[in-house]
């Protein structure tokens, strides 16, 4: 019979063939979630018999994965930011640096916002690892897909978030309220860039990536229209791409917002603008320490 190590060491082989990226740690988390363990338990298993009970869905899942299926779809979650949320087509893939993104706020916005909405909200990671850490905060998510939405509400559910709401909408079109922060990871992959993306992206959906020739559409009718859904003195936080802090900083001024500024990511790239509604005398919002 095939025992762990060899089914990792094939399967490794067969996925490099492929051009899949980091084969053997993808091997490893294929193998590990149909044998119900954790990656670092197979180190002891690897002399351990594999019977076809694995091994038939495990190739199953071999194959897509080799067509480039995106592992967290054939895992069926992602960790994120102490949690782990259901994924899969129905919303974009959580990134590295949104997680990044997430991290900042939790430790820098003080006090806690009240009201707080998750624009383009995909499955929910934003907005309801938000909610986690401030649970005296009112969350909003709010999307355009009915089927991102679905996906959201069910890792509500699975962390038992019932506070939370929920806004099918095309940006601020179905929102009346005003939020002490408004979080918007929009869009913002250049249609010409369409052709560059790994086959893996391309699996998310393509209304969860591309914005127009620049990346940019939405993030405009966004920063234009932002100050009529922030409580006076209220903050944004966006994630852009790699090359578009300086278009997005001056869009966020003419929105009439000020304190603009942009964070780098882990990799040094000007990632996540920031700023602020101009706080009139009496409001009482949340601030975020410098």
């Amino acid at each position: 019979m095939t025992t762990v190590l060899e089914c990792i060491d094939a399967g490794t082989t067969y996925l490099e063939k492929r051009g899949v990226e980091d084969a053997r740690r993808n091997m490893q988390l294929l193998v590990a979630h149909h044998m119900k363990c954790t990656r670092m338990q197979l180190y002891l298993r690897f002399d351990e018999p594999l019977g076809e009970e694995v091994l038939a869905p495990l190739r199953t899942d071999l194959k897509k994965r080799g067509e480039r299926v995106p592992l967290q779809h054939l895992l069926g979650s992602v960790a994120f930011h102490k949690h782990d949320f259901k994924i899969d087509a129905r919303a974009l893939i959580p990134r590295p640096e949104t997680e990044e993104l997430v991290e900042w706020l939790i430790a820098n916005v003080q006090p806690a916002p009240a009201t707080v909405l998750d624009l383009g909200s995909g499955s929910g990671v934003i907005g309801l690892s938000l909610a986690a850490a401030w649970p005296q905060a009112q969350v909003t998510l709010a999307d355009i897909s009915p089927q991102a939405l679905s996906l959201a509400q069910e890792n509500a559910t699975a962390l038992g978030m019932e506070r939370v709401r929920f806004c099918e909408t095309s940006l601020f079109s179905q929102i009346s309220d005003r939020f002490d922060l408004i979080v918007a990871n929009l869009p913002y992959v250049p249609e010409t860039d369409r052709a560059t993306l790994t086959p893996e992206v391309l699996h998310d959906p393509a209304l969860a990536l591309f914005s127009g020739n620049d990346g940019l559409d939405l993030i405009r009718v966004f920063c234009q229209q932002a100050k009529h859904f922030l409580t006076p003195g209220g903050r944004i936080a966006m994630e852009i791409g790699h090359d578009q802090a300086e278009a997005t900083s001056a869009l966020l001024r003419e929105g009439g917002l000020d304190e603009v500024r942009v964070l780098n990511d882990i990799s040094g790239i000007a990632r996540f603008p920031l700023a602020k509604l101009p706080h009139s005398p009496n409001a009482d919002a949340a601030g975020v320490t410098p």
